[in-house]
């Protein structure tokens, strides 16, 4: 299954509040088979459209009015609406760390392609699927947050190490815990441990 074909096919809020761009988007989702079932011009109705329609994924700017897209993000991924894929014109590490820890899946930065959706909408469905496996084993959010940390510093070290996708080192983690009977956060500690370089494990 290609990147396209498998990110084909899904129901999308857009939220932008630039009418060209986010008309532009629309038409870029329309045209790879997506289906784009609502738009929103300021953050605080990206939220209450998300709420209503329950879409696959949102995509969103970062810069909205009334209500910043890191915000409205964080609340759509608190209330586990929808994986939402941040559209921005910054590489400042400081925003791509708050837009994390608000629950982003996926980054797109402007001026943007119809070839940068689809690898972003991919990442950002696989992200969550990885998201929800690990609520379904964490009640507790900080417990969460940091397990969320150190998988995702342990799927680095097998992407490195073994050549894997980022897909596949996280269902490497997840197989190797369930046969184990481990948790996952044991199992991405131990590959950091084990595998890791002296900068992973120090940190």
């Amino acid at each position: 299954m290609s990147e396209q074909t498998s990110a084909a096919g899904r129901r999308i809020v857009v939220a932008e509040d630039e009418a060209l761009i986010r008309l532009d988007l629309v038409e870029m989702l329309q045209e790879a088979g997506h289906e784009v079932v609502a738009q929103a011009s300021n953050g605080e109705q990206a939220v209450a459209l998300a709420t209503e329609h329950k879409p696959d994924l949102v995509i969103m700017d970062v810069k909205m009015p009334v209500l910043d897209g890191i915000s409205a993000a964080e609340q759509i991924g608190n209330a586990k609406v929808a994986p939402v894929v941040m559209l921005t014109a910054f590489s400042q590490t400081e925003l791509v760390e708050r837009a994390r820890d608000a629950g982003v899946m996926a980054y797109i930065v402007k001026p943007f392609t119809a070839a940068d959706l689809g690898p972003a909408i991919d990442i950002a469905v696989h992200r969550w699927s990885e998201y929800q496996a690990l609520e379904s084993e964490i009640a507790d959010l900080s417990e969460r947050l940091e397990t969320r940390k150190v998988v995702d510093r342990a799927k680095g070290v097998l992407m490195a190490k073994l050549k894997l996708s980022e897909a596949d080192a996280f269902r490497w983690i997840q197989k190797t815990a369930m046969d184990r009977r481990l948790s996952m956060k044991q199992v991405a500690e131990a590959v950091i441990e084990g595998m890791g370089d002296a900068k992973d494990k120090k940190k």
